[in-house]
């Protein structure tokens, strides 16, 4: 049905066989989805969409999200992220997408509008791994441990005053569990992030501060990771919620246009 190319051992696979303009078939739906769920990020090449096309293919995985802050493309649920010159990149910090709701989303699939001809790479971490690889002394002590996610420390900085309160209002600080279970297979996985997770529950600030450092640091482990260097037309789908991603901001002063679908979630549990 189609060719996968692992990029590691166990995250980050290229897919070839497939024309993501063409519609979908259920078959071809489903060992997709599969190879998702394997290997948490999947990459196409040569996929040149359009804006709707892009959403289509989205939509065979659920419901797209309207991003409450960032800037759109040609429709409400295409997201625009456009670097240059007058715009330096800012999503050079390890996160997963939009954890501050309550239901986070289950996938985002970006896809390469225009990119520097060096640089500007996306790299993903395997969470699942990550929390593999913790001593079960800290497995035993994150168990039932409950984290704070809040906009406020990121988007937030971009609002005034008004616009800060409205949006405060429309999505408060929520709680997710700092070990969260894929739903299909009941895997664990570290589920906090740097530019959405303030504090852990329970812990007094000092403590909440380092142990959440040292859980946002796995995932600048190179043996959980795969890297991917972009070209017009490449269309990368990850699993948010099994991973976290962190797009190089080295292409300075050149530009990167980006356009991003993510699908809505459920709660984490």
């Amino acid at each position: 049905m189609f060719e996968l190319a692992p990029c590691s051992p166990t995250i980050g696979a290229e897919i070839s066989g497939v024309d993501l303009a063409r519609p979908l078939t259920p078959e071809l739906h489903q060992e997709l989805h599969r190879a998702l769920l394997e290997w948490k990020v999947i990459f196409f090449r040569d996929q040149h969409l359009t804006p709707h096309q892009h959403l289509d293919f989205a939509r065979w995985w659920g419901t797209p999200e309207v991003h409450p802050f960032l800037p759109k493309a040609d429709l409400p649920e295409v997201v625009r992220l456009s670097r240059g010159a007058d715009s330096p990149a800012v999503e050079n910090v390890w996160h997963s997408d939009v954890s501050f709701d309550t239901t986070p989303p289950m996938g985002s699939i970006l896809r390469a509008v225009h990119v520097p001809d060096v640089g500007g790479d996306t790299l993903w971490a395997d969470m699942a791994a990550a929390y593999d690889g913790l001593s079960d002394a800290t497995k035993s002590r994150l168990e039932s441990r409950r984290a704070v996610h809040d906009f406020t420390q990121s988007f937030g900085k971009q609002l005034n005053a008004g616009g800060l309160a409205r949006a405060q209002q429309k999505y408060p600080p929520v709680v997710h569990p700092v070990v969260r279970k894929l739903p299909e297979s009941g895997r664990k996985l570290i589920y906090v992030n740097r530019i959405f997770t303030s504090h852990i529950e329970g812990l007094e600030p000092v403590e909440s501060r380092e142990l959440l450092e040292f859980l946002c640091d796995q995932a600048r482990h190179p043996e959980y990771q795969c890297r991917l260097r972009w070209r017009p037309g490449t269309v990368a789908f990850w699993d948010n919620r099994a991973t976290q991603h962190y797009a190089n901001g080295d292409y300075y002063p050149h530009t990167r246009v980006m356009e991003r679908v993510t699908l809505l979630g459920d709660r984490p549990e």
